[in-house]
């Protein structure tokens, strides 16, 4: 993964306010956290913050320069508005090339299972170790051609050379079961009713039907 370069300034105001006023000039407060030293409170960009990490994905690798020096900084947490879907507020933790850190990287499913079975993501991620400057984007999963009953376990998604799997191998990854009937769903719905003491209503006598022993013409 290659860090993506982005020009910073030194945040001096704190609080709520302030962080409205950087927001309505389309910039973006950020915290540096790590090795030992105090944070670095920063403004960033907007657009480029963004288009930063939605480029560098889960775990984007940022190289921020402020005043000239220079800060490798590994995305953490991203606070985005849950309305106008813009970012809010970015912590990084510092790093340095060549070092070891524990992310979780996405998997991704591909390729199709076969017909009349029903794919399940159990784990959308994997914990590993990977040096800072060579962190996966995403694992990739295979399922082309899976027949129900086959499992994907995190001990057999390929992982590149440098990266160390940290998610118990064990886990289960991907789960390729048969593909429910509409009589069995039925079926189940119904017993689930019956134990939960459901009854269903019987179905209305035909409108404009005689009752039984009424009077004629």
């Amino acid at each position: 993964m290659s860090s993506e370069k982005i020009t910073a300034e030194i945040r001096t105001e704190f609080g709520k306010g302030a962080a409205r006023r950087i927001r309505r000039e389309h910039k973006i407060p950020a915290v540096v956290y790590g090795h030992g030293n105090d944070p670095i409170h920063l403004t960033l960009p907007g657009h480029e913050t963004m288009m930063a990490i939605k480029h560098g994905g889960a775990n984007a690798l940022l190289e921020i320069d402020v005043d000239g020096t220079s800060h490798l900084a590994l995305t953490k947490q991203v606070q985005v508005d849950p309305v106008r879907r813009v970012l809010e507020h970015v912590d990084f933790v510092a790093v340095k090339r060549g070092e070891k850190v524990t992310v979780d990287v996405p998997v991704h499913i591909v390729g199709e299972a076969a017909s009349e079975t029903l794919v399940v993501t159990e784990n959308t991620t994997l914990q590993v170790e990977a040096e800072a400057t060579h962190i996966p984007e995403q694992f990739e999963v295979s399922i082309e051609g899976a027949e129900a009953g086959t499992q994907f376990l995190a001990g057999q998604v390929e992982l590149p050379s440098g990266t160390t799997l940290l998610t118990d191998p064990e886990t289960l990854v991907v789960n390729v079961t048969a593909a429910q009937t509409a009589e069995a769903a039925e079926a189940e719905l119904e017993q689930a009713e019956a134990e939960a003491g459901i009854e269903k209503d019987e179905p209305e006598a035909a409108e404009g039907e005689a009752a039984e022993g009424g009077d004629s013409e």
